[in-house]
């Protein structure tokens, strides 16, 4: 449809970006509802004829990756009421004594988990188990549940279905679930980003090598009420890898099949669901658009191009710890959007493959949210149980785990996608 433009398109440029750095001013004070910021700012856009109604809610919202986040958030209540994380992490606890090594386990339970699960219902379905351990031995429950935290949220792009941003790429570019595995004759940033966990977790287990103390777990018997569940995720895998069938269909219907399992606690699983981060998403998926539209990314993209580096192994370094940074305090959702088609440009400029570009920044945005207690949902739900606790969240104590945790998960990552795809 037509629509009316009161503004030149230098105008619109200023305006689409002013509208984009007011939101996120707001988002990052987080003392207004961000669903409400991102709906008013896309509401101004349209308003003041930046941008069509048409093209913002049919191309610029990913409606396919909003489907695969309500089916597999709806998949992941019923999970957790099957109650088979609960009997495999008593499985693992039972065979391990040493009190760092039952901390390790668990985290790295939590990043296994968070390969398939949104890492805030990650942090809900682990934290009573990490709380009963820590209170059982008499030490810091600060140091379990900030490595619940960071070790859920360090696997973000492991598979397609980890995080957002994960198939937020894929989506842009065509990436099927095995893609991510071995993709263009190369290793694909699924397994070399595995190879990163598992340095991230040696970290972590270094930190914890003063705890020595024995653990003790009551035997206690937990009963799977269901296998059903993992059954839906197998299958739903089996169908992202094979193809045949739109994502968001195969999203929609894995919420739809969730419902009909958890029939008896529907209640809980339509007002447990996180809206206000579908809405959230409708906002700034429009705003990003926009500023793509106007060609500002564009105008981003050719100014890196002019700054006279011609290396992409420089353009790479950029990419990979730019994104870490920004994304300690910006929502890596967002900057994922906003950053893609600038990847694709500055390839195009050079004249080599977006991927290393992709996958570099995806890799730094993903992880880069855990050096911060506000970088990332899983922080902030494991920092406000220390809080309810009356423990008081120490910015250095708890950067003094996440950094070299999280530098030592990207560094391996850049490392590996240097040697090869550059």
């Amino acid at each position: 449809m037509e629509w009316y433009h009161l503004f030149s398109p230098t105008a619109e440029k200023l305006l689409a970006l002013s509208v984009l750095l007011i939101a996120f001013a707001f988002i990052l004070y987080r003392k207004i509802n961000i669903a409400h910021i991102s709906l008013v700012g896309a509401g101004l856009l349209i308003a003041l004829g930046v941008v069509a109604p048409d093209f913002a809610f049919l191309e610029g919202v990913e409606w396919e990756v909003l489907a695969i986040y309500w089916g597999y958030g709806m998949l992941a209540i019923t999970f957790r009421e099957s109650r088979l994380p609960a009997w495999i992490a008593l499985f693992l606890l039972r065979r391990v004594r040493k009190e760092k090594y039952v901390l390790l386990l668990l985290c790295a339970l939590a990043a296994a988990l968070s390969t398939f699960m949104a890492n805030p219902v990650v942090v809900i379905i682990l934290a009573p188990l990490f709380i009963e351990v820590a209170e059982r031995l008499k030490s810091s429950l600060f140091l379990y549940l900030v490595g619940l935290a960071i070790s859920s949220n360090v696997v973000t792009t492991v598979s397609m279905i980890a995080d957002p941003p994960a198939l937020i790429l894929a989506m842009k570019t065509g990436m099927k679930f095995l893609d991510f595995y071995w993709f263009q004759n190369r290793i694909g940033l699924g397994i070399l980003s595995m190879v990163g966990v598992v340095a991230a977790l040696l970290t972590l287990l270094f930190q914890f090598r003063g705890l020595n103390k024995r653990v003790h777990i009551e035997e206690e018997e937990v009963k799977i009420t269901s296998f059903v569940p993992l059954a839906i995720f197998i299958a739903s895998v089996v169908a992202l890898s094979l193809a045949y069938w739109n994502p968001g269909i195969i999203g929609l219907l894995v919420g739809v099949l969730s419902l009909l399992v958890g029939r008896q606690y529907v209640k809980s699983m339509v007002t447990e669901f996180d809206w206000n981060s579908i809405f959230f998403l409708i906002g700034i998926f429009i705003v990003i658009a926009t500023v793509e539209k106007v060609g500002l990314l564009k105008d981003f993209a050719g100014w890196l191009g002019s700054t006279g580096l011609k290396s992409p192994t420089i353009y790479l370094l950029i990419f990979v710890w730019l994104s870490v940074a920004l994304s300690s305090f910006i929502d890596n959702v967002p900057y994922t959007v906003l950053m893609i088609p600038v990847c694709t440009s500055l390839a195009q400029t050079l004249g080599v493959s977006p991927f290393p570009f992709y996958f570099g920044m995806l890799v730094g945005t993903g992880i880069g949210g855990n050096i911060t207690p506000v970088g990332a949902t899983a922080n902030v739900l494991a920092c406000g149980m220390l809080e309810k606790r009356g423990y008081k969240i120490e910015l250095g104590k708890y950067m003094a785990i996440s950094i070299p945790f999280s530098v030592v998960a990207v560094l391996v990552v850049h490392i590996l996608l240097q040697f090869f795809w550059l």
